[in-house]
């Protein structure tokens, strides 16, 4: 519950351009730094799990990003991928960008690349009546396992 009340966080800036400022702990949720980009768990995640790839490079198109940035991206992605795998045993996954506000961004300036763990009946009618989203750990919780899971795989 700490994370729906620590929720209404105030930026200064880009979120994904201060959080990375800070160090790693469930208060920023960063589970892993690349050199170029890095891991971090969606604040609003739609399943245990949902995390999202971000590049350093404050950027709001992907076609925009340095090539080296681009193919961490995708390295980081596999590795997410990976490490869910590992540690909640998913029966798929979405990965996905949302670029621009008109497609869906929440953070439309900075380009991020959303891995969401699914399972089978995973949304449920409180999803789609009460607008609600239920999960089965706090975001500390799911935070410890897959840090610890993605340095148990380095």
């Amino acid at each position: 519950m700490t994370y729906i009340t620590n929720s209404d966080k105030q930026y200064e800036g880009c979120v994904f351009c201060v959080e990375p400022r800070q160090p790693d702990s469930p208060q920023n949720l960063i589970i892993h730094r690349g050199r170029l980009a890095y891991a971090i768990l969606n604040r609003y995640p739609y399943t245990s799990g949902h995390l999202m790839i971000v590049p350093y490079q404050h950027c709001s198109a992907l076609e925009n990003l340095e090539p080296g940035t681009r193919a961490e991206l995708m390295e980081l992605a596999a590795q997410a991928v990976q490490t869910l795998t590992a540690e909640y045993h998913p029966q798929g996954f979405n990965l996905g960008m949302n670029i621009g506000e008109i497609a869906g961004a929440g953070i439309a300036a900075h380009v991020h690349l959303h891995i969401v763990p699914r399972w089978g009946g995973d949304t449920s009618f409180m999803t789609t009546t009460g607008g609600t989203r239920v999960l089965p750990e706090s975001l500390e919780d799911t935070f410890e396992r897959l840090r610890t899971r993605w340095l148990d795989q380095a």
